[in-house]
């Protein structure tokens, strides 16, 4: 009968000096690196240190920034003692990745587990970090489960560096003690990332993403400033849910001030759940023992199928650029290791196969600074890896606003990328756009591309128990607005342009369909998806510069008249001329049209009545308040 052996006895038996446990590595063997935070420094110091007696071993990992340069011993050596294989779906164009470029191996994160259980990669030696064992021999691999639990358990040999440092984080993040082959005890800081400066663009695209976000979502997002912006601007959210490749400090402030309460999630209700944890010490501690924090390897967290199984499941990442058609390059950068790109397809396509799901891509419209500024918008991707393709993309958000390109022509994907683009390369882009055949010839250029969208104009009211969206239209409103009008009763018809009109066609309407957001504004009250909405209602204004008086026309459908809709456009329009600079404003309407008179006179302006022929003129100037 065997003997059976106490972990205890047997963990004390695996340990070894750290040089003796590397030279346990033998020449051409694939030898896996655990990943971003987790790695086991201790281990790959010694691995670098005694890489002359080494030949011809792979290195596998996800790709990171190299403390140790193992990169460049690979280049002096000319891959003889050891070669790389990164993980990594980006486009590989930051300067720090494009000199190592061809050690580059693009997977899908939720793939590379896989590739590790089914031996088409077998892993001979797993470098791995982990915590102490508890009182029944079980380690955790803390802040870093990703894909290092499958080449733990697929490895040939596990070294692991014991760090009484690494947090203890719960779920399936454990390794038994049995199931480790060689045991170095060394007590170490994890890798740390420094606090991100804040940027006004962040901040601005945080805050029009939080009005995608509805209470009781579950949130997935990607690292960056502008992803640190975003998770600040949804502190005024309720229940939110994680589900997330990475927890980072933001959510763990999210979650202490009982924003992410995981309630609502639809799926693992009560935990965030996430494959791998990024931050400081503070987080680290957060983690250790906590019960609200379920840590998972990458083919669970990034498998499509488990990710649309949340309710309201919101992806949120970040790209590097973004052609007119749609497609997303992106990368990883320094400050977060390189990591966090290559799960970003899982997470699109997950969070748009859910319940009420969105994917939102964001990105800043510009890098750089004064004779260096470039836009982030190109016409195409020519010299730069796709990441995202552009079937996959749905929502798009700069700090110039956000559009959904689901659904839409590439034309219409031109123009709203456009209308997103920093206003001193709208022109470049539109021109480029109509020699690449992606806009008509017909298609010429106003002063209404160089508009910045005014997002502070919109709200959101609920009529009847209707979502309503009162909002500044924007160019790729072109089409629902047309509808508008061809839904509107005859009589409405006439009132808005004072004689029967069957036709809309654009031309008809170049005036309210090409705004600047000065001289000339179209507010609508929509409902719907956004993206999918209804115009419901509209309201525009346009300037008479002798005059410096804007004219005022309205149109709300038969179905929502009476709701006080033409009152809250007849505010927004009267709020934004104001500010706009604009002295008043005035309206050609019949005698009998007492709307059109009514709404003049909800305003805190004295109104003038003047009767011409068949017609009335009602205005009012800014400067004279109704007493």
């Amino acid at each position: 009968m065997a003997k059976m052996s106490y972990w205890a006895d047997d963990y004390v038996e695996k340990k070894r000096p750290v040089k003796d446990a590397i030279k346990l590595i033998r020449p051409g063997q694939r030898v896996f690196i655990g990943s971003s935070c987790g790695e086991p420094q201790y281990l790959v110091r010694m691995l670098a240190e005694l890489s002359s007696v080494f030949t011809d071993i792979e290195i596998v990992r996800l790709l990171s920034l190299e403390r140790t340069p193992l990169g460049l011993i690979a280049d002096k050596t000319k891959s003889q003692t050891m070669n790389i294989r990164s993980f990594y779906l980006g486009s590989g164009k930051v300067k720090g990745l494009a000199k190592n470029k061809r050690f580059i191996t693009p997977v899908n994160l939720s793939a590379i587990p896989r590739l590790f259980k089914s031996r088409q990669l077998p892993i001979h030696v797993a470098l791995i970090q982990v915590s102490p064992p508890d009182d029944f021999g079980w380690m955790s691999l803390g802040v870093s489960v990703d894909v290092t639990l499958a080449a733990a358990q697929s490895a040939d040999m596990v070294i692991a560096q014991v760090n009484p440092r690494m947090p203890r984080v719960l779920g399936q993040s454990f390794i038994h003690v049995d199931d480790v082959d060689v045991i170095v005890e060394h007590e170490e800081d994890l890798l740390m990332t420094e606090p991100l400066p804040e940027t006004e663009a962040a901040n601005t695209i945080g805050r029009l993403i939080a009005r995608l976000v509805d209470d009781g979502s579950t949130i997935q997002i990607g690292l960056g400033a502008t992803s640190k912006a975003t998770l600040l601007a949804l502190s005024e959210k309720n229940d939110l849910g994680v589900h997330s490749q990475y927890l980072t400090q933001d959510m763990m402030h999210l979650f202490s001030r009982g924003v992410i309460t995981n309630r609502k999630k639809g799926f693992n209700e009560g935990k965030m759940v996430a494959s791998a944890a990024i931050g400081s010490e503070v987080l680290y501690e957060f983690l250790h023992d906590n019960p609200s924090v379920d840590f998972r390897p990458s083919d669970y967290v990034n498998d499509p199928t488990i990710i649309a199984r949340h309710y309201r499941m919101i992806s949120m990442n970040v790209a590097m650029a973004m052609d007119l058609t749609g497609q997303v390059a992106a990368d990883a950068l320094p400050h977060t290791y390189f990591t966090g790109v290559s799960g970003i397809n899982d997470f699109i396509r997950g969070s748009a196969m859910a319940e009420g799901g969105k994917s939102i891509i964001m990105l800043t419209a510009t890098s750089g600074a004064g004779e260096e500024l470039t836009s982030r918008i190109v016409p195409a991707l020519n010299d730069t890896a796709v990441v995202v393709p552009r079937g996959d993309v749905h929502y798009v958000v700069t700090e110039y606003g956000a559009v959904n390109l689901f659904g839409k022509s590439l034309q219409e994907r031109a123009l709203a990328m456009v209308s997103i683009a920093h206003p001193d390369f709208r022109d470049e882009l539109f021109h480029e756009a109509k020699k690449m055949g992606l806009l008509s010839e017909d298609r010429t250029l106003s002063d209404s591309i160089h508009g910045v969208y005014p997002a502070k104009l919109e709200e959101i009211r609920e009529i009847d128990g209707e979502t309503v969206v009162i909002r500044p239209s924007k160019p790729v409103d072109e089409r629902r607005i047309q509808e508008h009008f061809y839904n509107l009763e005859t009589d409405d018809v006439v009132s808005r342009f004072f004689h029967e009109k069957h036709s809309f066609v654009r031309d008809d309407l170049e005036e309210m369909l090409e705004v600047d957001y000065v001289s000339d504004l179209t507010m609508l009250a929509v409902v719907g998806e956004f993206g999918f909405g209804k115009v419901i209602a509209m309201g525009e204004y346009l300037l008479n510069p002798s005059s410096n008086m804007a004219e005022v026309a309205f149109t709300v459908n038969r179905e929502y008249q009476g709701k006080g809709l033409g009152r809250i456009l007849m505010r927004k329009l009267a709020e934004a001329a104001r500010e706009n600079g604009l002295t008043g404003l005035f309206a050609y309407t019949a005698p009998h049209n007492k709307g059109m008179i009514n709404l003049f006179k909800t305003l805190p302006y004295k109104v003038s009545m003047v009767f011409e022929d068949d017609m009335v003129l009602l205005s009012c100037r800014f400067d004279l308040m109704d007493k």
